[in-house]
């Protein structure tokens, strides 16, 4: 994209009228008409914003917060935080009846997986995102009001409810994850991947190479699209195509001036750049999803911003890690309820009261426990082995009847399979259904 094309698209983005369904602040304006959010100004970033947003998170179902008049910023510059941290706001956001139950929603999240509905995004010239845009020296990402969310972090972290946005240079691939993405200057940031996440691999193919990896970031978006983003999808899978079978239709996306990335033209703010080889720098502490600030300060990969976009008035969004359950995790929930009640259906288990009794019954912790040790985690759990060594131990509980007693096991008092069919023939009509 030029100059030129940049300058073209800005006056289209400021002709659109229409509101799109992919923009947050329609999703904004839809919990004002649910009362689902609290709107609150003058607080300042430093130590009251993340303070009082902890506050709200200590207890799933409080509104959102919607924070304004940030003392050092202008008018209209605005961040939304404890988003996804009510089933209300969860079912809004996925276009469910807002008064649906928790089980109804972990039962969309079953009934979604099984059905896998893909919608490949389209490219468009334009969107609101390109109201403003920024290159070279006037790159300044420490314009957006962004908070030290803990007391004790180490900086001031622009991505929690954020996309980062890459491409595999051997398939072409796109994928978006949320790693989290400190602000270290007007054009510098530092995006941490743990290893062997797919954001991680990407970046490496590249630097074996010796080539940077270009990388584009979006800290503002419809929720939908975050959720995603904070979602195991398969190696090899775009993470827009399931964004938009989520969604319904096909997400809009720009391509980057610099990297030619796909960015969401409805975002509210993004930037991209590359991350070069052997380029650490500073990172961290962060109060992360387990509820501590495992991992410390480290070198992590810097972020060399090249072209910086927002809308008018942009809004950041927040989605804070911190004690569980939390804006981070509350509605992962829901979604891994309904992938484990799937998998465990598929594995021919009935239902979680057997698996409940099973285990009650049938575990004998002299040999029905397992140890693995070795296992693959994170620098960010604080059981890890070392900061060097971020492996840990997982627990298998064996809850099936002994090999050794299967013919002398006691049997189950429950009606056989002969005389419940004889009942029901006789006496269905008074018999519960199900």
């Amino acid at each position: 994209m030029t100059v030129t094309d940049i300058r073209g698209a800005k006056r289209v983005a400021k002709k659109a009228s229409a509101v799109s369904k992919q923009d947050l602040r329609a999703w904004i304006e839809a919990l004002r008409a649910a009362g689902e959010v609290q709107e609150i100004n003058g607080a300042e970033r430093e130590a009251e914003i993340g303070g009082i947003v902890d506050l709200y998170m200590r207890k799933m179902g409080n509104p959102a917060v919607l924070f304004d008049d940030i003392p050092g910023y202008p008018r209209g510059y605005r961040i939304l935080a404890n988003i996804l941290t009510s089933v209300r706001r969860i079912n809004l956001t996925l276009g469910m009846p807002i008064g649906g139950s928790a089980i109804e929603l972990v039962s969309y999240w079953r009934k979604y997986m099984k059905e896998a509905r893909s919608i490949a995004p389209v490219t468009v010239k334009s969107g609101p995102l390109l109201e403003n845009v920024r290159s070279g020296k006037d790159v300044n990402i420490q314009a957006i009001p962004t908070p030290r969310w803990h007391e004790h972090d180490g900086g001031y972290y622009i991505g929690t409810g954020c996309m980062v946005i890459m491409k595999d240079p051997d398939t072409g691939w796109i994928n978006y994850g949320a790693y989290r993405v400190q602000s270290h200057g007007p054009d510098v940031a530092t995006v941490m991947c743990s290893k062997g996440k797919h954001g991680d691999l990407i970046k490496r193919r590249y630097h074996e190479r010796g080539e940077p990896c270009p990388v584009a970031v979006v800290v503002g978006m419809h929720p939908a699209l975050f959720m995603v983003a904070g979602l195991e999808i398969p190696y090899g899978k775009n993470e827009y195509d399931v964004a938009g079978g989520l969604i319904g239709e096909p997400v809009e996306v720009i391509k980057g001036p610099r990297t030619g990335l796909p960015i969401p033209a409805q975002a509210e703010i993004a930037f991209e750049g590359f991350v070069h080889p052997d380029d650490l720098i500073d990172e961290g502490p962060l109060g992360e999803w387990t509820g501590y600030y495992a991992g410390g300060q480290k070198k992590e990969p810097a972020i060399r911003i090249e072209t910086f976009m927002h809308r008018n008035d942009p809004i950041l969004l927040g989605a804070i890690p911190g004690v569980p359950p939390d804006d981070d995790s509350f509605y992962r929930g829901t979604y891994r309820s309904g992938a484990v009640w799937n998998q465990i259906e598929a594995a021919g288990v009935p239902d979680m009261d057997q698996v409940v009794w099973a285990i009650c019954t049938r575990f004998e912790p002299r040999e029905g426990i397992e140890i693995l040790r070795g296992c693959w985690s994170t620098v960010l759990d604080p059981m890890a082995y070392s900061s060097d060594d971020p492996r840990n131990a997982r627990v298998v509980i064996d809850a099936c009847k002994p090999w050794s007693r299967r013919d002398t096991f006691p049997i189950v008092a429950r009606s056989s399979k002969e005389l419940d069919a004889r009942i029901r023939a006789k006496w269905a009509h008074v018999l519960p259904r199900g």
